[in-house]
């Protein structure tokens, strides 16, 4: 062999190498995923037996309140199983494209998870016989101590565990192959689901936020609850007066649109000791803020934000926090002027 002719087949032995550790790879990621597809399975196979098939069987629940706690579960079991067959016979791209046609399913539990675990709930607190029979149900040992709550989750769980199999096995697939753009298809199908489930827990995070602050403060004067306001942060920070008055201590919540201001209510106060009451309400649409260095006492900073008729000036002692705020309210400003 010559030497000139060396270079090719180095080449050609490095690019056959890599071939083959994407196929080992692959190979593994596929087997793990049959694996624990399986163990999906039998978790969802629990599920339908032991609570589906015989409450639906001995009437113990409305047919409309039945659909309402498991509602797709059923059609979830059925995809999870073609998949499973699909990997057991080796065809995995085609199993993966079949299979994305079932992903909206995992989108659609997700949005009916609250009303899920609403109704779940008045079941267990209103019908007696469903109560017992979801306890003994629970105590069986193929259940190993977990409660229906956990087992509704599972579908969820195993749709973030689809997004990282789904990515492995694209990252190990050679990109002049059809399969390569079958499982470009299927990541990207999942990735979609898994931002719609995400917006759906991301919605109700926040509109438990609204709710618990509407509560904190004193009143209904200051409407919190607003649809499209977005929860950002909160703490307490100083108000540094205009006139040289003494520094107030307020608790200071953002959101989306509003910066509000509060103060504790007093202490002895029979109904609202421990409810804030709203100083001030300002939007920030028309808010500029700007950090204001050389008016501190030791390490921290001073923020001014500038309202059309308002000036305020919030400082804290403590640097990170303050620069966090900074950061918090001109990323709220700028994507409202945006």
């Amino acid at each position: 062999m010559s030497a000139s002719s060396l270079p090719f087949v180095v080449g050609a032995n490095t690019v056959e190498d890599q071939r083959a550790r994407w196929e080992r790879k692959r190979s593994r990621t596929a087997k793990e995923l049959l694996e624990t597809e399986l163990k999906y399975l039998e978790q969802l196979d629990l599920v339908l037996t032991y609570f589906v098939t015989i409450l639906k069987a001995k009437g113990t629940l409305k047919p409309a309140v039945l659909e309402t706690i498991f509602g797709p579960l059923e059609s979830l079991y059925s995809a999870s199983h073609v998949l499973s067959l699909h990997l057991e016979k080796g065809n995995l791209a085609t199993g993966l494209e079949n299979f994305c046609q079932s992903l909206d399913l995992y989108g659609q539990y997700a949005e009916n998870l609250e009303q899920t675990n609403k109704t779940l709930k008045e079941q267990v607190r209103k019908n007696k016989s469903f109560r017992r029979f979801k306890k003994l149900q629970e105590t069986r040992p193929q259940f190993q101590g977990r409660e229906l709550e956990d087992l509704l989750f599972l579908p969820l769980q195993r749709l973030h565990q689809y997004k990282h199999f789904f990515r492995d096995l694209l990252e190990n697939t050679s990109p002049d192959t059809a399969d390569y753009q079958k499982l470009s298809k299927t990541v990207k199908s999942v990735c979609e689901v898994s931002h719609w489930v995400q917006d759906v827990f991301d919605k109700r995070e926040n509109s438990l936020q609204l709710l618990r602050i509407q509560k904190l403060l004193k009143g209904q004067k200051t409407q919190v609850l607003t649809p499209g306001r977005w929860y950002i942060r909160e703490g307490w920070l100083l108000v540094v007066p205009s006139k040289g008055e003494e520094l107030k201590r307020r608790m200071f919540f953002l959101f989306s649109d509003i910066l509000i201001a509060a103060k504790p209510c007093h202490p002895l106060h029979p109904l609202n000791s421990n409810k804030l009451s709203c100083q001030a309400v300002y939007p920030l649409q028309q808010c500029s803020v700007d950090k204001v260095f050389g008016h501190t006492w030791s390490q921290g900073g001073l923020l001014s934000l500038s309202f059309p008729h308002k000036r305020l000036l919030l400082m804290s002692s403590n640097q990170e926090e303050i620069n966090d705020w900074y950061h918090s309210l001109t990323a709220a400003v700028r994507q409202l002027k945006a």
